[in-house]
């Protein structure tokens, strides 16, 4: 017998740049710099990254994902959980008015 989580998350997912500055940036010995330079893109763009003010693109995605040899789906996945769960928040009132249809 399966439970099922109807709750919803009551708590923001982990932004990406969390996830680097907490535990990849430590466990690789890389500084932004470091990170920026094997990434090929800026100091500014990582540093933006790291204190959550900037997206994982899908661009970002792949450099990531090569690096780090794991799939740009996980970079992603977890921009893609923290702007569902920050939409959600937003416009809870507006989408609670919406009444679901029944298929005919």
């Amino acid at each position: 017998m399966a439970i099922q989580n109807t709750g919803g998350m009551q708590r923001r997912p982990t932004h990406p740049g969390e996830m680097l500055r907490e535990d990849f940036l430590p466990d690789y010995g890389l500084t932004v710099a470091g990170l920026a330079e094997a990434l090929g893109v800026s100091r500014q763009s990582i540093n933006e990254l790291l204190r959550e003010r900037r997206a994982v693109s899908p661009e970002m995605a792949l450099r990531l994902g090569r690096l780090f040899g794991n799939a740009p789906e996980f970079w992603l996945n977890a921009q893609r959980a923290v702007d569902l769960w920050v939409a959600a928040a937003d416009i809870k009132d507006e989408v609670a008015r919406i009444t679901p249809l029944d298929a005919a």
